[in-house]
C-alpha cells in the first residue's frame, strides 16, 4: 500500500509560480513512475505530467509544456511539480499518482494510487 500526500497549492496571480510536492510512503517508491493530474470544476481529470522511475524520462500535456517541470527525489520519496507562468485555466485540484510500471503514461486508469489533491487557484 502506498500513501501520497500533496502540498504546495494555493492562490497565485496569473504569471506567478508555485511548486507542488507529493510525499510518498512505501519502500517501492523508486521503482515506479509518478504522474500529476488535475481536475477543474465541472471537467474531467486530465493528465499534466509524468516521470519515469529514475527521472530520466519526463512527458507533459501540451497545455503545460514549457511552463511546468516534473522532478523526483528517490532518496526522500518526493515528486515535485514546478509550475511557472501560471494562467487562470490552470486552476484545478492537482493530484499525484503512482503508475503501475516504471515508465509512466498519460492514462489515469494505469495509475494505481492517488493522493487527496491540493487546490491551485490562479487569479487573472
Amino acid at each position: 500500500q502506498v500513501q501520497l500526500v500533496e502540498s504546495g497549492g494555493g492562490l497565485v496571480q496569473a504569471g506567478g509560480s508555485l511548486r507542488l510536492s507529493c510525499a510518498a510512503s512505501g519502500s517501492t517508491f523508486s521503482s515506479y513512475a509518478m504522474g500529476w493530474f488535475r481536475q477543474a470544476p465541472g471537467k474531467e481529470r486530465e493528465f499534466v505530467a509524468a516521470i519515469s522511475w529514475s527521472g530520466a524520462t519526463t512527458f507533459y500535456a501540451d497545455s503545460v509544456k514549457g511552463r511546468f517541470t516534473i522532478s523526483r527525489d528517490n532518496n526522500k520519496n518526493f515528486v515535485y511539480l514546478q509550475m511557472a507562468n501560471l494562467k487562470p485555466e490552470d486552476t484545478a485540484v492537482y493530484y499525484c499518482a503512482v503508475h503501475s510500471t516504471a515508465w509512466g503514461s498519460r492514462l489515469s486508469p494505469e495509475y494505481d494510487y492517488w493522493g487527496q489533491g491540493t487546490q491551485v487557484t490562479v487569479s487573472s
